[in-house]
Formats: C-alpha cells, sequence, structure tokens
C-alpha cells in the first residue's frame, strides 16, 4: 500500500531548505530580536533579511510586511485594524458568501456586537465573486471590502484588480485573503492594487504558526494586541524567530518556484487525474472554475457516495484527502461555499478535495486514480443493496 498525501490545501510539507535555514536559530542563534547584544542583532537581522525575502515575493517594500502568527491572525488584524482606525469615516465593511472562517467569524462577531454593518456578495456556479455587486454595495459609510485572492475549498481565482478598481473608486480600502494562492500563483500586491494582503508560511510549504500581513504604507490602521513594541508597534510579542527565517526562506523558494514553470507541471498532473476520473466514474461534478482554478486543487462531488465514508476508505488505502476547510468543526457538514455556488442537491454533501504539491508524483496520482474507481464503485454497489 502506498502512502499518499493529496490534503496540500489543508497544509504542505516543510522544504528541507526551509527546514535548514530555520534550525540554527533554535539552539545557536537564539537571541530575543528586541535584544541589543550581539545575539539580540543576529536575530533581528535574520528577521530583516525574511521580511525583504516575503516584500520581494509580493513585490512590496519590506516596511509593508508586518510578521504574524498566520493567516487568522493575519485577516482579524486586516479587518478590526482597519475598523479601529478608521471608525470616525464610517463601519460598513463588504465580503463574499465564500470568505475563509477567519473573515466570515471576525465579522459576523462584529455585527453581533453593533460595531459594524455588512454586506456579503453572491458568487456564481463556478465561484467567482460577482463583481457588479461590488458597485451596488458601496456606500459612503463603507470603510473596507475584504474578497479572498482565491478559494480555499474549489480553488476558483476571484477577479481582484476589477474589484480593487471599484473599491478604490470610492476610497474604499481593499483587502484579500491569498493563503491558498500563495506559490500556486504570483501575487504582485503592486499589480493587484491591494491595501492590505494575507499570507500563511504552512500552505507554501513553510512551517506552521506564521505569516504575515501585508500592509500598504498608506493604509491607516490599528494594532489589535497590546504588550512590546515588536513589528514597528504594529504586532506586540516576542518574535517567532525560526519561524519567520523558515516563511522567508519559503517564500524565496516559492519564487523561484513559479519563476521556473513549477505550478504548471502540478496543473498538468492535476489536470490528468480529473480527465482520468471524469472518465472512469459516472455522475460527479467538478465544483470550481474550469480555468481559473488554482494549478493544486481538485474539488469532486460523487453522486450517491457517502464523502466521509469515500475519505476514510481513502485513508485506509493510506491516500490522505479532506472535504473542505480543516478549520470547520465539522468538516462533514455541507459546505457553505458549495451553497453559495448553488450545487445541485445530489452533490451538495458529497464534495471530496485532493490537494497535490511540488512533491505529487505521477504514480502516487495513477495510484490514487485505481483506488478512486474501485472505492466509488463499491461504495455505491453496497448503498443499492
Amino acid at each position: 500500500m502506498q502512502e499518499v498525501f493529496l490534503n496540500n490545501n489543508a497544509s504542505t510539507k516543510v522544504d528541507p531548505e526551509v527546514l535548514d535555514a530555520m534550525l540554527p536559530y533554535f539552539c545557536e542563534h537564539y537571541g530575543n530580536p528586541s535584544n541589543l547584544h550581539s545575539f539580540g542583532r543576529e536575530a533581528k537581522e535574520a528577521i530583516e533579511q525574511a521580511r525583504e525575502q516575503v516584500a520581494d515575493f509580493l513585490n512590496a517594500k519590506p516596511e509593508e510586511i508586518y510578521f504574524t502568527s498566520g493567516g487568522t491572525e493575519s485577516n482579524n488584524l486586516a479587518i478590526k485594524g482597519i475598523l479601529r482606525a478608521n471608525i470616525d469615516h464610517g463601519n460598513h465593511i463588504i465580503t463574499s458568501k465564500i470568505e475563509h472562517d477567519s473573515v466570515l467569524r471576525t465579522i459576523e462577531f462584529l455585527e453581533k456586537m453593533r460595531y459594524i454593518e455588512t454586506d456579503s456578495i453572491a458568487v456564481d456556479e463556478f465561484g467567482t465573486v460577482v463583481a457588479d455587486q461590488l458597485e451596488q454595495y458601496l456606500t459612503n459609510n463603507t470603510i473596507l471590502v475584504s474578497i479572498m485572492h482565491s478559494n480555499n475549498e474549489v480553488g476558483t481565482i476571484q477577479p481582484i484588480k476589477k474589484l480593487t478598481a471599484i473599491a478604490h473608486n470610492k476610497e474604499v480600502y481593499f483587502h484579500t485573503d491569498a493563503v491558498a494562492s500563495a506559490g500556486k500563483i504570483p501575487i504582485d500586491v503592486a499589480d493587484l492594487d491591494v491595501d492590505l494582503l494575507t499570507l500563511s508560511a504552512h500552505k507554501f510549504h513553510g512551517p506552521k504558526g506564521v505569516g504575515c500581513l501585508y500592509i500598504k504604507e498608506s493604509v491607516k490602521i490599528e494594532k489589535i494586541i497590546y504588550g512590546g513594541e515588536q513589528e514597528r508597534g504594529m504586532r506586540a510579542g516576542t518574535e517567532n524567530l525560526a519561524g519567520i527565517v523558515g516563511l522567508g526562506k519559503a517564500a524565496h523558494i516559492a519564487k523561484n518556484h513559479l519563476n521556473r514553470g513549477g505550478p504548471q507541471k502540478i496543473e498538468n498532473l492535476r489536470n490528468h487525474f480529473e480527465a482520468e476520473i471524469t472518465s472512469r466514474i459516472n455522475d460527479i461534478k467538478i465544483n470550481g472554475h474550469p480555468t481559473q482554478r488554482y494549478c493544486s486543487i481538485l474539488n469532486v462531488s460523487f453522486a450517491a457516495v457517502n464523502h466521509q465514508q469515500l475519505i476514510e476508505s481513502l485513508d485506509q488505502a493510506g491516500i490522505k484527502v479532506s472535504s473542505g476547510s480543516v478549520c470547520e468543526t465539522d468538516q462533514y457538514k455541507t459546505s457553505y461555499v458549495l451553497q453559495a455556488m448553488n450545487v445541485e442537491e445530489k452533490y451538495l454533501n458529497n464534495q471530496v478535495r485532493f490537494g497535490l504539491s511540488k512533491y505529487t508524483t505521477q504514480d502516487e496520482i495513477n495510484y490514487t486514480i485505481d483506488v478512486l474507481v474501485n472505492l466509488v464503485k463499491h461504495l455505491r454497489s453496497n448503498k443499492k443493496s
């Protein structure tokens, strides 16, 4: 039995080069970056090098990069920080129906506390945000639009440049959660013209527990964590030194991977996988946009199959997958993303998300195809009997 990890949209293997870069900062160069002695200066220099690497990855300025504990904190900082700094100008925030939980639940909390008013933009059948709705929802009270760069469940890439242009025409800040996109799609903050952008290292072969928020120099934002003056006063707390070094190295490697056509190789493998299962398994649905979808994701609904049984059966065969966002308490509940896309009932509650990476091989995909074909046939025949 092969062991095949196809859950790379949830988390990725740390690149060995990233690990090598991190190791010295646990037991050799372990100083606190806030200290003035040589150990502290060494640590500070390592953080600033990582900041330059991340800035280069995003085509940003180093001083626009703020390190955090990951995507969830960065999204909270973007939304709450903009609200706190701009409350005198308004309290209306616009998002979409398919955002990550860390955006949706933050918005839900702020609305429940009556701190904000909010509107949520619909998506079409492919999971693409309906850009024309944004203009309809913008008011003189709107201070922020937060729409993800690509969706973490179905992979659909959003028309961010068009959306930012609409928001900026009304002088409204624009934030995008690019956690799912990083390392798979080129991300250029100047070209996108976003004001804030979220990254998380563990989605592109970096360590867990570290990420960053890009904040354009001109953006007015307040901190949400109080204590020390780390991260130029924006984010209190002793820096995750080894993690930040790992994020910087992962960003550097990811940029090279993009420049060398790495995503195309992954997409070719994904497309082979998709073509094989659609030709060999009947009554399935590929969820997400057919072309505007990032390279490593394949979200499939199998009619007349219990997706919990299928995922567990795949696991027993050594194949690791999920049904959707692992940030959900119950991964087997109905996907709000598929609901927003108005997916047909028979496909709504049986999605499986396959996530490839640069480490995925042709042999692994071929093995998965054969196992999947047999399992679907077996589960459907058992259901009939």
